[in-house]
């Protein structure tokens, strides 16, 4: 368990203050960490905001300016789990993303 909350950690370090999915896979008594993120969190990362203390902080209003190279990047990496049938439709879900952050 120790070492499970460690390799968390690890994986997730460069995410901090950023709610992100992990998937985590067991194969004989050894776990693997990995990353899934979402729209979201790699629309804040983006951004570029400071890390914040989401139990201090609350209701915070992101303001930023994002480039369309950076939407199209966020698109690129989240093409395999988009349901739009294509590419343009993965960035407007971006797009729409980003109005609700």
């Amino acid at each position: 368990p120790k070492k499970v909350g460690e390799d968390i950690q690890k994986a997730t370090g460069d995410w901090k203050g950023i709610k992100i999915n992990i998937e985590i896979m067991v194969q004989n008594r050894q776990c693997h960490v990995t990353v899934l993120p979402s729209a979201a969190p790699l629309v804040l990362k983006a951004l570029k905001e400071p890390p914040r203390d989401r139990k201090k902080t609350k209701n915070v209003v992101h303001n930023g300016n994002l480039k369309i190279d950076d939407i199209v990047e966020i698109a690129k990496k989240l093409r395999e789990k988009s349901f739009a049938a294509e590419f343009s439709g993965t960035v407007k879900e971006v797009l729409g993303t980003c109005v609700s952050v």
